[in-house]
């Protein structure tokens, strides 16, 4: 969290503890910033904070929270430290779930592929972490992928998407580095798609590398706002499982 004397930037978390958290930032930013030196000892850079009645709070144990001013010469070192960790993921696919998809995605922390094989299909402005890709045929684009990527299949045609989904078993049994392959559709989309796949000599193990319906078991809606979100609540839970 960034304080400043008149803004905040990000959080600890919210609550009391927070605002204990800025007046001690602020404290500390007066002196530098009339340019007097702080009287007395030098404040410690970190400072402990009992998670009990003293903050109104109940959930009991410690927090240990680092204060350090900083000034327009850190910014360069400051930029490295606090850039975004983003994961890869592909979205195969501009219909409405994927335009959906793309919308909730764009505010998580992820560096979004977007894959479609026709012409037109991406809006004139997209997100700075969003990079829009025309691949025909479409599954060339899967050989391309940044290993670690998390790929959602939803394209506009069943053919493309058993393609996709083809070539990605085809990388996972070379390079296994793809955590999640998500194809959108029913229960009996994926029981045909099983068929033709075994016909081209996908193993049982192989065919179960593929989650097929997508999204948060429970939320029925058909709606694509409501999909984009369920779909978005299930990678996160993939990219933050151990192991």
């Amino acid at each position: 969290m960034a304080v400043f004397a008149d803004d905040v930037i990000g959080t600890i978390g919210g609550g009391r503890i927070e605002f204990e958290a800025i007046d001690e930032a602020r404290l500390r930013l007066a002196p530098a910033a009339s340019g007097d030196s702080p009287g007395g000892a030098k404040p410690a850079d970190t400072v402990r904070y009992p998670l009990g009645p003293s903050l109104g709070q109940c959930c009991g144990g410690v927090m240990h929270l680092r204060y350090e001013l900083v000034n327009a010469a850190d910014l360069p070192e400051l930029g490295v430290r606090l850039a975004r960790k983003s994961l890869p993921i592909t979205v195969f696919g501009g219909g409405h779930v994927g335009k959906a998809l793309i919308r909730v995605l764009t505010s998580l922390p992820f560096d979004v592929v977007w894959i479609d094989s026709r012409d037109g299909i991406f809006p004139a402005d997209v997100p700075h972490n969003v990079t829009c890709e025309h691949s025909d045929p479409v599954q060339a684009a899967v050989q391309q992928l940044a290993p670690g990527t998390c790929v959602l299949i939803m394209s506009f045609s069943h053919a493309e998407d058993l393609d996709v989904v083809a070539a990605c078993l085809l990388r996972q049994r070379l390079q296994a580095d793809l955590p999640f392959i998500g194809l959108i559709g029913s229960k009996t989309k994926w029981s045909t798609f099983r068929h033709r796949l075994e016909a081209r000599e996908f193993t049982a193990t192989e065919l179960a590398m593929v989650t097929c319906p997508i999204g948060i078991h429970g939320i029925t809606s058909k709606e694509p706002e409501v999909i984009a979100v369920s779909v978005a609540a299930q990678i996160l839970q993939v990219v933050s499982s151990p192991g």
